[in-house]
């Protein structure tokens, strides 16, 4: 048996579709093009092509966008003061930080996150919006569970009553994938460092997601005949060579449907970024 490829592009392209028609709707109501303003902090390679990502994305979607480029040496209470700027601008409607940060402003990080108007806030970190996660009520939510999330539905997959096990429990992809999926019905086992028997665990899951970052973590005697297979990770193992947390070629062989790395969730964390951009421009309107 061969598992059944979930190509993030079919999906990705299918989430900003649906997000630029919800942009020129949103437009040609209230005359305003949601807006997206990115900060980014130093130099880093890697940060630099995931804003140009961003901003290449805005523009095929229709939205409006913005890069706030600051040098490595910014002082913390100078980024604190372009967050608030951004918070009062009425053509910014969603505020990113890209990360990660300088090492002179690392530890202040959670501060930066936590000054961005949870309105804005399309990375979903902010506590207001982790609260509505955790009690169910609609919000903004962290981009990559999301994405999972909207995969799932586009791909016809049933994820009510099911077993699912998601492993890690960052606040960015484990713990919002937990509390997304027992919205919808699931199941849900979570497991970590501390889990003991972990294949015993993943066994049983219908819906496994893997989130832990380590290549190729994932064998395929850890994985359930037919189940679905999600891989979060993205492990750089060579200058040009990127893998996933999932040993592909095994798993795919024993899966029912796979995401592929590169090629897969990733994409969908980008799409579902703008389409939190439309969605924050949304709630700020309804609450004007």
């Amino acid at each position: 048996m061969t598992a059944r490829l979930l190509e993030g592009k079919f999906f990705a392209n299918a989430i900003k579709e649906e997000a630029g028609r919800r942009a020129a709707a949103f437009e040609e109501k209230y005359g305003v093009v949601p807006g997206l303003a990115v900060i980014i902090v130093g130099e880093d390679p890697a940060s630099q092509v995931y804003v140009r990502n961003k901003r290449r994305s805005c523009e095929k979607v229709g939205l409006y966008s913005r890069e706030v480029a600051l040098p490595a040496d910014t002082p913390k209470e100078k980024l604190l003061s372009i967050i608030d700027e951004l918070n009062a601008d009425p053509k910014i409607h969603g505020i990113l930080l890209q990360l990660p940060l300088p090492k002179a402003l690392d530890p202040y990080e959670n501060e930066f996150l936590n000054r961005i108007d949870p309105a804005k806030d399309v990375d979903g970190f902010h506590p207001v919006n982790v609260g509505r996660l955790v009690i169910g009520e609609p919000g903004l939510t962290p981009c990559t569970p999301a994405g999972c999330m909207k995969m799932l539905e586009l791909a016809g997959i049933d994820i009510d009553g099911k077993n699912a096990v998601v492993i890690g429990r960052s606040n960015i992809v484990g713990k919002p994938m937990m509390l997304m999926l027992m919205k919808k019905n699931a199941t849900v086992t979570v497991c970590h460092s501390h889990t003991q028997d972990l294949p015993s665990v993943t066994r049983r899951a219908d819906i496994l997601v893997a989130a832990v970052g380590r290549p190729h973590f994932v064998t395929a005697d850890m994985v359930k005949p037919g189940a679905v297979v999600i891989d979060v990770g993205i492990n750089r193992i060579a200058p040009k060579k990127l893998v996933g947390d999932v040993d592909f070629d095994a798993v795919k062989e024993v899966a029912g449907a796979i995401t592929p790395v590169p090629g897969g969730v990733g994409l969908l964390t980008v799409a579902m970024l703008m389409d939190n951009v439309v969605r924050a421009a949304e709630i700020q309107q309804n609450n004007k």
